[in-house]
């Protein structure tokens, strides 16, 4: 499978080229991890259908969210996308595990999930899998479930919208488990904390040539983030009519 580079320069890469050798912890500020944002959408601004991401994208972009995934120290997500997603091992194979360890990285990649209130049913496949590391951000004073899974509890204070405080637990990733580099996977509602506490540095964005009306659910909700947030449009990929742009927040 190629992908058509349409900017900055035509050309044609695979899936793997295209995530392979971006740096991001180079990037990374003194204080907390580098952090992007990894979203899809369809032309009219969903990003689910029928309550589910999967069937937005193609292979391209299924190729592009694990190539991703082997560039970050750690994956994060809400607790709602772990849910609903059935977020289980954060690398799928051995494969993609050689293609971290070529990076510089571990093979499985630290997961993080942000849960306000820590409501996380013990059979999710990501706490099933005894193999998986997962540190919950929460501003909850609950317990985590017992599990096979390796997990450890980071409290913060409660953010205005529910949510936590998310930049001085990011401080804490960085200084208690070396994490330079982030890669965020939604909802939205997170990517809306983390882009009002200024802690987002780049977004991904897919765009899938399809329309699916419904119940709208964006790739940011919450109240206006003023002042808006601007970015730079770093790369657009395209294959089968899906469009691929890497952009980069603009300080």
């Amino acid at each position: 499978m190629t992908l058509r580079r349409l900017y900055p320069e035509p050309g044609e890469l695979t899936p793997e080229q295209a995530t392979t050798g971006l740096r991001l912890a180079d990037r990374a500020p003194a204080e907390r991890p580098y952090l992007v944002l990894n979203m899809v959408e369809t032309l009219d601004g969903r990003i689910a259908i029928d309550g589910r991401s999967g069937s937005i994208g193609n292979r391209a972009d299924r190729d592009l969210f694990h190539g991703l995934r082997t560039q970050a120290d750690a994956v994060m997500a809400g607790a709602g996308t772990v849910r609903t997603e059935r977020y289980g091992r954060m690398i799928k194979s051995d494969e993609l595990r050689e293609r971290r360890a070529r990076e510089g990285l571990e093979p499985d990649a630290l997961a993080v999930v942000v849960s306000g209130r820590l409501d996380l049913p013990a059979d999710l496949p990501l706490l099933q899998d005894p193999e998986s590391h997962v540190v919950v951000l929460t501003a909850s004073d609950r317990d985590a479930p017992d599990v096979p899974a390796r997990v450890e509890v980071m409290r913060g204070e409660p953010a205005p919208d529910a949510g936590v405080v998310l930049a001085p637990l990011l401080r804490e990733l960085r200084s208690r488990h070396g994490v330079r580099s982030v890669l965020c996977e939604g909802g939205p509602a997170l990517n809306h904390g983390l882009l009002r506490e200024g802690l987002v540095d780049e977004l991904f964005l897919a765009l899938a040539p399809k329309l699916a009306g419904g119940e709208p659910l964006t790739v940011v909700t919450g109240a206006g983030l003023r002042p808006a947030t601007q970015l730079e449009l770093v790369s657009v990929l395209e294959n089968e009519g899906h469009l691929f742009m890497r952009y980069r927040v603009l300080r």
